[in-house]
């Protein structure tokens, strides 16, 4: 049986990329370490700064259209990583609820089979609006089978978390905090979502 090449490309704003990590893995480095593939997997991590959701659903396509490879031979998949730049738009919440479901219903369309990882928690005076942001996120994954990280309830009161925000100005995490973002990648549904064994 042959087997078919995974090509996974992440789209999202400076989180995706781990910006403020020593070791340059960030969240989405250490879960493809973590991730055992038949065949190596190809992953592409296109990162704007600062980009809201509007923006983000603009571009995807066009990004991602060269990286993926024709159906027949691949297996594309998208990871959406949320961030929180669209409080700091003014965008409100129905419209980020329905910039990330055009995301996902034109992914679906396409047959690329999509995986969504909410905003984490950022500065305190922020933290009920990404709450908010993060459950409306939520509820626009379900309502279309799609997996659905929430980064934002686990991390919100967690002392690593908020030790690595106080080092960087409330703004990123560091080596620790991306860890725990990648564990919790790692066990919402990540494998499952790629047909993939735990590596437990």
């Amino acid at each position: 049986m042959t087997v078919r090449e995974v090509r996974i490309c992440v789209v999202g704003d400076e989180l995706s990329v781990g910006v403020g990590d020593a070791r340059a893995l960030g969240w989405v480095g250490r879960v493809m370490a973590r991730s055992r593939f038949d065949a190596p997997a190809m992953h592409f991590t296109l990162a704007v700064p600062g980009e809201t959701t509007s923006e983000l659903g603009a571009r995807w396509e066009k990004e991602t259209a060269p990286r993926f490879g024709p159906d027949a031979e691949c297996e594309n998949r998208l990871v959406v990583a949320l961030g929180r730049h669209d409080l700091a738009a003014g965008l409100s919440i129905a419209r980020s609820r329905l910039n990330l479901a055009n995301v996902l219903d034109v992914a679906d369309s396409a047959r690329i089979q999509t995986f969504v990882v909410g905003p984490p928690p950022g500065r305190p005076e922020d933290g009920p609006r990404i709450a908010e942001l993060s459950a409306a996120f939520a509820d626009v994954a379900s309502r279309r089978r799609v997996p659905y990280v929430d980064t934002y309830t686990p991390l919100a009161a967690h002392e690593q978390w908020l030790a690595d925000l106080a080092q960087n100005g409330s703004l990123y995490p560091g080596q620790a905090g991306y860890g725990l973002m990648a564990w919790l990648v790692l066990h919402t549904g990540w494998h499952a979502w790629l047909g993939l064994p735990t590596d437990e």
